[in-house]
């Protein structure tokens, strides 16, 4: 008899465990609620055409944003732009394709804006790679990084004289929790590969350094900066792992996301919040989580790393060139 009532016993408290922590999830997932209007107003999502960066996109026209969606693929990124016209009758929104592996395809992309937008008044740097091992770009760098943070680096900067023209504006970069967890960063390993996570990690940490040095370096400009954790996500990010283990990874991320996770558009909602949130000017540099701003984690209080980091930064994109 006890045999029997047992593993039922089992599972029925794992099953209450695991009810408990989809209501919590579902309890402190926080809503950007600010009825902020961005009619009149330029705004560019990298990343758009799917996942937090459509939602964060969908918002801005929601709100009567001119939005330009910024993706690397051309079939992808145009089903997304008619899907946010649809759904908010906005039609000022704009495809342009930019491959943040290349940064030929960044300072090309950034030359257009900067030739045909009279105005940006936020920047959403929300693309991302991961779980693509230790591929190289054809500028050398590893791809996740260079997808994650060199291109963020750049584009950022190419674009700053638009930004401040349009001031007050907005920079908004997605990092990670794992840039908390993740307690090794140095700057010799952004250009040394040891494993997917660990590249993650340091392209996170390296959004968070770069988004307090840059704080500092346009402050009075009228432009303010953010970075931001958005959650345990469900979004296509592991689409490009590759091998036995990637497939492995990204089946059991698939299963454990549809149930735990945030969906894309409550994921969105911190970079919403970053973006048009009032009165939060005096934050820029800070780092934000379930529309909160939170305290810096250990690695972006570690005095002089950010600007080794934008040193290091400037040589490998080339900015003065």
């Amino acid at each position: 008899m006890y045999f029997y009532i047992f593993p039922i016993c089992v599972v029925a408290v794992a099953l209450i465990v695991i009810g408990c922590v989809k209501i919590y999830i579902k309890l402190t997932t926080k809503w950007a609620r600010s009825p902020t209007c961005l009619l009149g107003k330029t705004v560019i999502v990298t990343g758009s055409n799917t996942g937090i960066g459509f939602y964060t996109a969908l918002d801005f026209a929601k709100r009567g944003a001119r939005v330009i969606l910024a993706c690397r693929d051309y079939k992808k990124g145009e089903a997304a732009r008619e899907e946010i016209i649809k759904r908010t009758d906005n039609p000022n929104v704009f495809l342009k394709i930019v491959d943040l592996s290349s940064f030929e395809s960044v300072r090309a992309f950034a030359q257009e804006i900067n030739k045909t937008e009279d105005r940006l008044d936020v920047l959403v740097n929300n693309a991302a790679a991961a779980l693509v091992n230790d591929k190289k770009t054809k500028d050398g760098h590893l791809l996740a990084m260079q997808v994650n943070y060199f291109s963020l680096f750049l584009l950022t900067n190419l674009l700053l004289d638009l930004l401040k023209k349009s001031q007050p504006s907005r920079i908004v970069n997605t990092s990670s929790l794992l840039a908390r967890i993740w307690t090794s960063f140095s700057l010799d390993k952004l250009h040394k590969y040891n494993g997917n996570i660990e590249v993650y990690a340091h392209s996170k940490v390296a959004i968070i350094l770069f988004t307090k040095e840059l704080a500092k370096r346009l402050e009075g400009s009228g432009v303010t900066v953010y970075s931001l954790h958005p959650g345990a996500v469900k979004t296509d990010i592991f689409r490009n792992a590759e091998g036995w283990a990637g497939s492995f990874i990204t089946a059991l991320f698939k299963r454990l996301m549809n149930f735990f996770f945030k969906t894309s558009e409550e994921g969105a909602q911190t970079t919403i919040y970053c973006a048009v949130e009032k009165n939060i000017e005096k934050f820029s540099g800070h780092h934000f989580e379930e529309c909160r701003r939170v305290n810096d984690y250990k690695r972006a209080t570690v005095p002089g790393l950010g600007e080794k980091l934008w040193r290091e930064s400037e040589e490998v994109v080339n900015l003065t060139h």
